[in-house]
């Protein structure tokens, strides 16, 4: 068994983390076919410029503008899409609607792939209405739930399931891919059974690490990871960062202000907060 910790992040310039050892889908095409996974990650980066120019009617765009769409430099995107054999053309760019079907191919987005979402909470709500699953390929074939109160529910045009046909329902269905929006504790037996039933591509929402076997791919969505981040980098744009080991902390006068700078602000007071809007942790 091993821990998946990949996250997914809109870093255009790869900070889209994932498991190396990875089991079918674009990951594994990538594998064979030598496409770097930094790679693989920036692709849908690229096929989200593209299509956004495809739809504004531009035919072709030079690599400098679409690296700038992209948020990435020209030169490792020219390096990106040597790996797919597209080169360009020396004074004219890339044909975009080619690049389209080029990107969307090599990430299977050119088939049709079966999703399904478990846990049908606040979140669960939200992903199974989400429209842009449909637009780029992927079909929400299912809906599954513990809570007997929701099954016979529909959902986005979807009935609700009750978790008791998980098995029934992957093997009918030809699910390839499933959705994990449930509660934090249930959500590694309820891996446990996915990848009993011969799932082996998994996208995370509980804010938790799976543990899976050698040729399950999980990617690791968790929102409270990715605010605390941006704290982080906030805190010291606002000039809070917090003083070094052995540094004292800037002296203030009497008024709260620090010496030769504005006044200090105080805590808030978080007995006044809504205490949901603190919680960190993805609803279910």
């Amino acid at each position: 068994m091993r821990s998946s910790v990949a996250s997914t992040s809109n870093n255009a310039s790869g900070g889209t983390n994932s498991d190396s050892r990875s089991g079918n889908g674009a990951s594994l095409r990538s594998h064979r076919q030598g496409i770097p996974e930094a790679t693989v990650a920036r692709l849908p980066v690229y096929l989200r410029a593209l299509i956004s120019m495809q739809e504004r009617g531009i035919i072709t765009v030079s690599s400098e503008e679409l690296a700038v769409s992209a948020g990435v430099n020209s030169a490792k995107l020219r390096k990106d899409f040597s790996y797919l054999g597209s080169y360009g053309t020396r004074g004219v760019g890339y044909e975009v609607s080619f690049l389209v079907y080029q990107i969307s191919r090599e990430l299977g987005l050119t088939q049709d792939w079966a999703v399904a979402i478990i846990g049908i909470g606040n979140l669960g709500h939200a992903l199974a209405n989400y429209g842009g699953f449909a637009s780029r390929g992927f079909r929400v074939a299912a809906l599954f739930d513990a809570d007997p109160a929701l099954t016979g529910s529909v959902v986005a045009g979807v009935r609700v399931r009750h978790t008791d046909e998980l098995e029934s329902a992957i093997r009918g269905l030809g699910i390839s891919i499933f959705v994990i929006s449930t509660p934090a504790p249930a959500a590694q037996a309820v891996a446990d059974r996915l990848v009993a039933a011969g799932i082996t591509s998994i996208l995370n929402f509980a804010p938790v690490v799976l543990n899976v076997p050698e040729g399950v791919d999980v990617r690791k969505v968790d929102l409270s990871i990715e605010l605390q981040i941006l704290a982080f980098h906030e805190q010291r744009k606002g000039g809070h960062a917090l003083p070094q080991a052995g540094e004292e902390p800037a002296a203030t006068d009497g008024g709260g202000k620090t010496a030769g700078g504005p006044a200090a602000s105080a805590p808030p007071d978080r007995s006044a907060l809504d205490p949901s809007l603190i919680d960190t942790g993805i609803p279910s």
